[in-house]
């Protein structure tokens, strides 16, 4: 499950950041949320800050972006999840 999770992350993450401006960018966000919720569910914050600290280094090295500023939208999942 944490495989199709963090393809599914990693697509969603690279759509968004690549199309900033999208119809459906705030759909797409809600599902981030949702794999937020679902990676929180079945480890904890481990499991969110492992999932989310690979897709980083992947988009960066893909893309050349950023992908910490998305960090924050899971702030309402957990509260020691603060970015």
């Amino acid at each position: 499950m944490d495989a199709y999770l963090e393809e599914e992350l990693y697509d969603i993450l690279i759509y968004n950041i690549q199309n900033p401006t999208a119809p459906d960018f705030e759909s797409k966000k809600k599902r981030v949320e949702e794999i937020g919720k679902e990676l929180y569910d079945d480890g904890g914050t481990d499991a969110m800050e492992n999932m989310f600290y690979s897709i980083e280094f992947r988009i960066k090295d893909e893309i050349g972006r950023d992908a910490k500023p998305y960090r924050s939208w899971w702030n309402s999942i957990s509260p020691e999840w603060k970015h």
